[in-house]
């Protein structure tokens, strides 16, 4: 996701910064538009937009010993949150930097990081109005399409609902297809008419030429990005003590795709979790 930004703030006149603790995602940025340390980040940069796996490394990058605000800020910054989070979690984050020169907007998006390259995410904001009032530039170059929800922590409740509802698409999807190559029925052919058909949905076009074609190996969003998101909404609803059947099943499938050692292959993989199901029953 931090690299589709990349390409959205370079395509609008942007200059650009990063910092990765691989090695390897700072060679893929650009080398000489990457720094050392989150820290000499701080010092360079007004706005810095956060796209990282989960609330603990959010958390550990703004306040964790080697984080950037360890140390005294010379200016005011502003930090966009992309990151899918536990709702509670990033509000008190956001309350903790509140103590510092920072102004704090938490933005998770929905799209996979090929949609966002292509400036096509839907932003999910969370956060002071005025804020996002003064941000519009880069939010505009980060993504046209945005919709507020509320105060900081709402963002992070919409999307993990959207994410629900979005997997289970996924798994339908891959279920009807693989329902319908054990019939008979050719796979290209099958997805043609599921797109055109009462049953369509952006999933579809999205993930649906992986699942025909079986190829997994240039993720988009990948399974454990989608087995924490779930973990995330189970949760949530065990707290609020709201049964999640489907869910429940699609986190069943995801494990699977885990101990397949498919973590890292993109979500669409679940197809395949499907498939063997049946080849083992």
């Amino acid at each position: 996701m931090g690299q589709a930004f990349g390409k959205r703030f370079n395509v609008n006149g942007f200059s650009t910064l990063g910092f990765d603790i691989n090695p390897e995602r700072c060679k893929e940025f650009g080398e000489d538009q990457t720094t050392s340390s989150v820290i000499e980040l701080s010092k360079l940069c007004k706005t810095l937009v956060l796209c990282l796996f989960d609330s603990h490394q959010i958390r550990d990058a703004l306040l964790g010993s080697q984080g950037l605000l360890t140390i005294k800020q010379d200016q005011t910054l502003n930090i966009i949150c992309t990151s899918t989070c536990e709702p509670d979690e990033i509000a008190e984050i956001a309350m903790e930097c509140s103590t510092h020169p920072v102004q704090f907007l938490e933005m998770p998006i929905s799209g996979t990081s090929k949609q966002v390259a292509d400036g096509d995410g839907l932003g999910l904001m969370g956060g002071d109005q005025e804020l996002i009032e003064g941000l519009t530039p880069i939010l505009d170059a980060m993504c046209t399409k945005r919709m507020y929800v509320g105060e900081i922590g709402s963002a992070s409740k919409a999307k993990l609902a959207i994410n629900l509802v979005l997997g289970l698409h996924r798994a339908a999807l891959a279920e009807g297809l693989v329902f319908g190559s054990r019939i008979g029925l050719d796979p290209n052919t099958l997805l043609d008419l599921l797109i055109n058909s009462a049953a369509a949905s952006s999933v579809m076009k999205v993930k649906g030429p992986m699942m025909v074609r079986r190829e997994f190996d240039n993720p988009q969003s990948r399974v454990d990005q989608s087995l924490k998101d779930f973990g995330l909404i189970r949760k949530l609803a065990e707290d609020k003590k709201q049964p999640l059947p489907l869910a429940t099943q699609y986190i069943e499938l995801l494990e699977s795709c885990l101990d397949q050692g498919e973590g890292k292959q993109d979500n669409a993989i679940i197809l395949e979790a499907i498939r063997r199901r049946g080849e083992t029953s």
